[in-house]
């Protein structure tokens, strides 16, 4: 499980798998930072993981402090499913 900092908005949301740097990964929690003031590009920051890390973010057994974080553009994103399927 990592923190993924996206520069842009690919258009993701909660539930999104997406590729980058060679390796899918499923997006846990998707913040939105920069709306209404910060940078000139929104940031997404979300938190990623396999599907088998899921269960453990469900249960925050992890601390978000200590998360690897890496950064990438929104165009070096590859959006697999954007956003979750609508459970009722």
């Amino acid at each position: 499980m990592k923190r993924l900092i996206i520069h842009g908005d690919p258009g993701i949301r909660k539930g999104a798998i997406v590729e980058y740097d060679g390796e899918e990964v499923v997006c846990f929690a998707v913040t939105r930072n920069g709306e209404w003031h910060g940078p000139e590009k929104v940031q997404l920051w979300c938190t990623v993981g396999a599907d088998s890390e899921f269960e453990d973010f469900e249960k925050r057994n992890f601390t978000p402090h200590f998360l690897d974080v890496d950064r990438v553009d929104a165009e070096e994103i590859d959006v697999v499913r954007a956003k979750a399927d609508l459970e009722l």
